[in-house]
């Protein structure tokens, strides 16, 4: 029971901050929940689908199925997350506003929920295989009951679930005009942690083999494995001891999103000193 009460309530903390670092972002934008939702129950879906077939995913690619289909995912979650991030580059100004004017609602919101409700469904399919496969593992040595682990599951759900909640919420305290910048700078550190993360699945799965050499290791500070290290893995793509491959994706995604969002909003200021 205690194992699956923490298995679950690491995931669903990890996936949780993703989701409410999500639902901030998009504040004042109709149809939101919806969005994130759908998101949700796409990944659960895919979760439990990705458990089902895992040993033929892995076969794909002669054992390094799983790697890839990891990696690839990762990918499509940065490029979305970067897609919102350019797009709140244009907009960002224009939301801020008219969340100040009472009754008023942003309608231009709908190709960046999209976008967005991918990335939720990303992070719930990446958390949710893993709880499953290790339940699974747990399970399958023996000792424990289906009871005591379906109890220490929807404990560690219900935990994750408020720890969540008090991060949207602490989000939210934030004044509107500073939330778009928050916010931004939260899913520009994500999807720098996820592009890193994808190499070190395409690294394990032999596709990617330069720079491997450690770089650093702060292990004796901050462990990988440990609650804070996990948490400010998915939130800023902390690894204690990473590799140049990894430090250079991180680097690059951080470089090519704050280019991307300075040559979007670049026009909007001209035009607006013209």
């Amino acid at each position: 029971m205690i194992s699956a009460l923490i298995i679950v309530f690491r995931e669903v903390i990890e996936a949780g901050l993703i989701v409410g670092i999500v639902l901030a972002a998009t504040t004042g934008v109709p149809g939101r929940g919806r969005a994130v939702l759908l998101g949700v129950i796409a990944g659960v879906l895919g979760a439990c689908l990705v458990a089902a077939f895992a040993g033929e995913i892995a076969n794909l690619f002669q054992g390094s199925g799983q790697e890839l289909f990891n990696a690839a995912i990762l990918f499509l979650a940065v490029v979305m997350l970067t897609w919102h991030n350019v797009w709140m580059a244009s907009h960002g100004r224009e939301m801020a506003r008219e969340l100040k004017a009472a009754g008023h609602q942003v309608k231009t919101g709908e190709r960046t929920l999209t976008a967005l409700s991918i990335v939720v469904g990303v992070a719930v399919l990446r958390e949710g295989s893993e709880v499953v496969l290790f339940l699974y593992g747990i399970g399958a040595q023996g000792g424990t009951s289906a009871a005591a682990m379906v109890a220490g599951g929807g404990l560690g759900l219900a935990a994750g679930a408020v720890v969540s909640a008090l991060m949207y919420f602490g989000l939210l305290t934030i004044p509107a005009g500073k939330l778009f910048q928050v916010t931004s700078g939260l899913i520009t550190l994500l999807a720098a942690g996820m592009a890193a993360q994808a190499v070190i699945f395409l690294q394990n799965g032999g596709w990617l083999e330069f720079l491997t050499g450690t770089v650093w290791d702060t292990g004796w500070l901050i462990q990988d494995d440990s609650l804070t290290g996990r948490m400010l893995h998915t939130l800023i793509g902390y690894s204690q001891a990473p590799n140049g491959a990894q430090l250079v994706a991180y680097g690059a995604t951080i470089a090519v999103i704050l280019v991307l969002m300075r040559l979007v909003n670049a026009p909007r200021q001209k035009h607006g000193h013209a």
